[in-house]
């Protein structure tokens, strides 16, 4: 690996580029819309987004892992460090032209997401992991040769009596709805993609349930930051962290959260 500013930076212009190519697509009158193998939705900007982003790790580092959704051949890849990619998290939003859907880029050593970058174009907003492992946002306007301004990512205080509570857009059902009712709630937000890690990470909200399938390229980058901002990813079934590498890169259900909060054990 270069040096944490290095990769910083690399991860910046390649989440910049791959936005860029999004956006294109997205303001576009075809978006080029196919379904995959499992019947989930893939669309050009998808794939366009990957060949920017596979081809800038590639060449930085050809000696590390890379594992992406849009590439099958890598899902059987086996690694101690890795690098993790969603090229476009949310192709939901983005089919329905709503602005939650991000680019991801994360690494991973040992099992844990020790880097990322979640940037979400249609919104404006970049979140990642600086050079020091802390967790920031920039601020816009992005120049992908120059860092701007950035301000660094604190979670809330909780209020145990009236928590704040981020839930899936498109993937919402009962048995996330049963669990949050076990918290005193005083506001839910809803969220498209790995925008959700990010907001516990910027103190606005306290608690992201997740009580469904998901990989870890889903996961990896916004977890994460939100590791960078003191906050934590746990399995649903134990309370054990979430780990990374794991057969097939799927991951089990999951609580993303403030540790000032208290868990409801699982039922």
């Amino acid at each position: 690996m270069p040096d944490p500013a290095a990769r910083v930076a690399l991860f910046r212009k390649l989440a910049l580029a791959a936005g860029a190519e999004i956006m294109a697509v997205y303001d576009s009158a075809d978006m080029g819309v196919e379904s995959k193998a499992d019947d989930s939705p893939v669309t050009r900007a998808d794939r366009l987004a990957d060949d920017v982003i596979s081809a800038g790790l590639r060449a930085a580092f050809p000696d590390i892992a890379l594992v992406t959704e849009e590439q099958a051949d890598t899902h059987g890849a086996t690694a101690d460090t890795f690098l993790i990619v969603d090229p476009l998290d949310g192709t939901k939003e983005f089919i329905k032209r709503r602005g939650d859907f991000t680019v991801n880029i994360a690494l991973v050593e040992q099992g844990v997401p020790v880097a990322g970058i979640v940037y979400a174009p249609a919104k404006e907003r970049m979140f990642y992991t600086d050079a020091s492992g802390a967790s920031v946002e920039e601020l816009g306007p992005f120049d992908p040769d120059a860092p701007g301004q950035t301000r660094p990512l604190h979670l809330s205080t909780p209020d145990a009596d009236a928590l704040i509570v981020v839930a899936s857009k498109s993937h919402r059902d009962a048995a996330t709805d049963d669990y949050i009712s076990r918290y005193r709630v005083a506001d839910m937000r809803s969220a498209g993609s790995s925008l959700k890690f990010c907001l516990v990470a910027a103190g606005e909200a306290d608690l992201y349930p997740r009580l469904g399938r998901t990989m870890e390229w889903d996961t990896a980058a916004g977890d994460a930051v939100l590791r960078g901002a003191g906050g934590t990813v746990l399995r649903f079934d134990d309370h054990a962290p979430l780990r990374y590498g794991k057969p097939g890169y799927e991951n089990p259900f999951f609580i993303a959260c403030n540790p000032a909060v208290t868990l409801v054990a699982p039922e």
